[in-house]
């Protein structure tokens, strides 16, 4: 399947024709499913509304889709059967999905994280003020209702298959990874995913390549196992994959954040993405794409995910709704290359730690019923002003002295101060502030010359007046006349 790619001939509008044409005939978007709105996709692949609208005209017009109004824009009920993807399990509009003992558990869980307010400049927070509580509680309550006395057992180990089904839709139209639901595990998390993964393919001894700087949670999840870890630096392409062939040719994996990396916020260039991608296949070894904030961009059109140019099969694409939702879910997924799924499903058996099927299935319908490319985009504009309100507010403060690292995207920004002060020293008399500010020192396994940045949470920065107070703290924290 093409990725949108304004490197080709093919006009952008046939290249999404093509993709939701893909995903109906190979059963991914199921008979009556909602497809993302016209607006909401155009926002997501950083094209016209126009161009996303006519693919959806002709696919209306050869009858494919039809437009519901105000219900939206659906797959044809009416279409004849297709062949379906092996072990696709069934997605129907109205079908009642699985749910569990803990009917309660979504909104107790929500209602706690909103009840405690993260500190200002935290990382990793969406913006919870800003989240739809409204309708996940209607979304939740509707599915404790349908819930049937079959609906009260463990599950499928590998996740709910209504949201492997929704997943694999939503990669397939929007982030260009064409994958079948079987394809997919659902797992508590980026952490269960990587662990999953390592338990899956890595063997005592093995080596494995990681970003230097990285995020942290890689690094603790990998170090806690019996493998061989190699930082390999990150520069303004992205990984140096010429580097890391030099430390660890034989290495059995590498761990990347492709789309926006953690936490300097570069993307990896194309020419970086393809080394990667002819490494692994001469090398045998895995790629584990974690797609760190891929979905948050500004500026510009997105890029393709490493996943959909992964000719060999080589990438493992992780992705994970605690960012983008709120964190309470602990929900994540991890999806495979088809020769191995028989050795995850062996492995995934044995795992702990599963998501609450009621959470996946409230997930499956914020999903399928288009209110996830809904929050996305909205998210996107928010995310764009608080960062703006934040740049401006240092800048005001701190004038010359100061340094904002800009990026197309992501849920953080990277200020570097110029004074003596080492930005662990910062970041310490900031938290004594009240100022949850990270030193970027310490994402380095080794020592760097650049190191000197202070990592800051802009999601939950909510009016420019908070900004500037942010900034005047910050200023009288670090003592800077």
């Amino acid at each position: 399947m093409a990725s949108i790619d304004r490197r080709r001939r093919m006009p952008l509008g046939r290249q999404i024709y093509e993709r939701v044409q893909a995903a109906i005939e190979s059963g991914v978007l199921a008979p009556g499913a909602r497809v993302a709105s016209a607006r909401a996709l155009a926002s997501e692949l950083g094209v016209a509304r126009g161009t996303v609208e006519a693919a959806y005209q002709r696919l209306a017009g050869e009858g494919y889709l039809v437009a519901r109004g105000p219900a939206g824009t659906r797959v044809s009920p009416n279409l004849p059967k297709l062949p379906k993807l092996p072990n696709a399990p069934r997605a129907r509009l109205g079908e009642a999905p699985a749910a569990s003992t803990h009917a309660d558990a979504p909104d107790t869980a929500l209602a706690r994280i909103m009840s405690t307010p993260p500190m200002p400049l935290q990382l990793g927070i969406p913006a919870l003020d800003a989240f739809p509580r409204k309708l996940w509680v209607r979304l939740a309550a509707r599915r404790v209702r349908a819930t049937l006395p079959g609906d009260l057992g463990y599950g499928d180990p590998r996740g709910e298959p209504a949201l492997r089904q929704a997943i694999a839709a939503y990669l397939h139209v929007s982030r260009g990874v064409a994958c079948a639901p079987d394809q997919i595990f659902v797992t508590a998390g980026y952490r269960a995913s990587l662990g999953l993964a390592v338990g899956a393919l890595l063997r005592s001894g093995d080596s494995v390549w990681i970003e230097d700087p990285g995020y942290l949670p890689t690094r603790a999840v990998l170090e806690a196992v019996p493998v061989t870890v190699h930082p390999v630096p990150i520069d303004e392409e992205g990984l140096a994959v010429s580097t890391g062939r030099r430390l660890a040719p034989r290495a059995r994996m590498a761990v990347v954040t492709p789309s926006h990396q953690a936490p300097l916020c570069v993307s990896m260039t194309i020419a970086r993405r393809l080394a990667l991608l002819d490494w692994a296949s001469k090398a045998k070894a895995w790629v584990l794409e974690d797609d760190y904030d891929g979905e948050l961009h500004y500026a510009g059109p997105t890029l393709p995910a490493l996943k959909s140019l992964d000719a060999n099969d080589r990438v493992l694409y992780a992705g994970s709704f605690s960012k983008v939702l709120f964190p309470a879910l602990s929900l994540g997924y991890l999806v495979v290359p088809k020769a191995v799924v028989a050795l995850f499903d062996e492995v995934v058996h044995a795992a702990p730690g599963r998501s609450p099927r009621v959470t996946q299935a409230i997930v499956a319908d914020f999903l399928t019923e288009g209110h996830f490319a809904r929050h996305l985009k909205k998210m996107r504009g928010l995310y764009a002003r608080r960062r703006a309100w934040l740049v401006d507010a240092l800048h005001a403060e701190f004038g010359p002295r100061v340094q904002i690292d800009q990026t197309r995207g992501g849920m953080h920004l990277i200020m570097r101060v110029r004074t003596q002060a080492s930005d662990v020293t910062l970041a310490r008399r900031a938290v004594q502030a009240g100022l949850n500010c990270q030193p970027l020192s310490q994402r380095y396994a080794k020592p760097h010359a650049r190191n000197d940045g202070l990592l800051m949470g802009l999601t939950n920065v909510v009016s420019a007046a908070q900004a500037r107070q942010i900034a005047r703290r910050l200023r009288t924290a670090f003592a800077i006349e």
